[in-house]
């Protein structure tokens, strides 16, 4: 028979492993940092009072590891989850020439989203996953990764129209 801890891994190895990869892009640093977190659960597991779901107790954990191993590179996380609004294509000289204004200008053009979409972009420029950002924002995951992509498709476009990238 399995032990809870036994049974809470089996259930969410593979989300939080997902959740990681989908912040850091390294299967190997996401298995690292998957194993810390299920570490860190093992530690503090007597201290969890369920007031929040199993999934987004090891998600905080999880998001935690993360922003530790980044601030152990010394690495902006913010700066790194920007560029998921910018193309894939290659940068304009106006983008290689000030990334700063760019990043500024991403910025900008996030807050002129209507509200929702701007808190949903945000959460997860945070690191937040999806089904925490829809149970914030009162929508369903789907919804949250739909809004999210079409914030990002339009900061894209405005970008690729003001000169930042080539088409």
């Amino acid at each position: 028979m399995a032990t809870p801890l036994e049974e809470l891994f089996r259930a969410f190895h593979r989300d939080v492993y997902g959740y990681l990869y989908s912040l850091c892009r390294d299967a190997a640093l996401a298995e690292d940092l998957t194993g810390e977190t299920f570490l860190e659960a093992v530690r503090s597991f007597a201290s969890f009072r369920g007031e929040a779901d199993c999934k987004t107790w090891l998600f905080t954990i999880a998001r935690r590891r993360w922003f530790a191993w980044l601030r152990r590179k010394k690495r902006q996380p913010e700066t790194e989850a920007l560029d998921e609004f910018l193309a894939g294509g290659e940068p304009g000289p106006p983008a290689r020439a000030d990334a700063a204004a760019l990043y500024a200008r991403v910025r900008a053009l996030l807050e002129a989203e209507p509200p929702r979409a701007r808190k949903v972009a945000a959460l997860r420029l945070e690191g937040y996953s999806f089904y925490e950002i829809g149970l914030a924002c009162g929508v369903s995951e789907s919804s949250a990764r739909v809004i999210d992509f079409r914030v990002k498709k339009r900061i894209r476009a405005a970008l690729e129209q003001e000169g930042y990238y080539e088409r």
